[in-house]
């Protein structure tokens, strides 16, 4: 069983940077797969950053790509979104997800979700 909880989200303006934590409970935690998500008022939810438990390979939506970076902290059973250059149109719910494969239509678990608003 993994419980994970973000946190960091907040309001800022357009150019500003801000970095997300999702900190996990569970013993298991550095052999799951890690992502965040988000979503936006009225839009589907969207996977903007992967890394992977094995070997720390990211991948990036091309929406974030450049401006956005997710690390991982095995010790400290952690996973960052580290947010620079952000946009108005990166105004959204922001989640942590863990997943014991690649399945990110249906990860194992989810955090609560995190609101970050940026004003322009």
């Amino acid at each position: 069983q993994v419980q994970l909880v973000e946190s960091g989200g907040g309001l800022v303006q357009a150019g500003d940077s801000l970095r997300l934590s999702c900190a996990a409970s569970g013993r298991a935690f550095s052999t799951y797969n890690l992502a965040w998500f988000r979503q936006a008022p009225g839009k589907e939810r969207e996977r903007i950053a992967t890394i992977s438990w094995s070997n720390g390979v990211t991948s990036y939506a091309d929406s974030v790509k450049g401006r956005f970076t997710i690390s991982r902290n095995n010790a400290k059973n952690t996973v960052y979104l580290q947010m620079n250059s952000l946009k108005p149109e990166d105004t959204a719910v922001y989640y942590c997800a863990a997943d014991k494969g690649t399945d990110w239509a249906a990860p194992d678990y989810w955090g609560q979700g995190t609101q970050v608003t940026v004003s322009s």
